[in-house]
């Protein structure tokens, strides 16, 4: 993960921990942003409501992020971030199915069922992972 990357996911961590408030929804009329676009619209919907509450910490940290993403987000590097994690989510869906068909053969019906909802988890991990591709 490069500087860049781990820069986004704490601050984004520490956003996420703060109270969980619903980022306002874009117009009906205005198109979807995607890529870095979308990153930005996202950032700054965050600064706004972070504004609102007065919480001025938060959007100095969300301020950097902001001209972090300006600066160094780019579509291709963007893309090849979100493949990356759809091919980790393939291989952990992979991982997840071989250890169920082991609980399988096995018979124990205890460890197939927690296999079973470990490969579901990891299927939905990847579908988001996938589903992120397009934005």
């Amino acid at each position: 993960m490069n500087k860049f990357s781990s820069l986004c996911a704490v601050l984004v961590a520490g956003v996420l921990a703060g109270p969980a408030i619903a980022a306002p929804a874009a117009p009906a009329s205005a198109p979807a942003a995607i890529g870095c676009a979308a990153k930005q619209q996202h950032v700054q919907a965050q600064i706004d409501i972070a504004k609102a509450n007065g919480n001025q910490n938060q959007v100095d940290g969300l301020s950097t992020a902001l001209r972090e993403i300006q600066s160094n987000c780019t579509e291709n590097g963007l893309r090849k971030e979100r493949e990356g994690k759809v091919l980790d989510a393939k291989r952990e869906v992979s991982k997840r199915q071989s250890d169920l068909d082991k609980a399988m053969k096995k018979g124990d019906s205890e460890k197939i069922n927690k296999r079973k909802d470990k490969l579901a988890e990891a299927r939905k991990e990847l579908q988001d992972a996938m589903d992120e591709l397009d934005k």
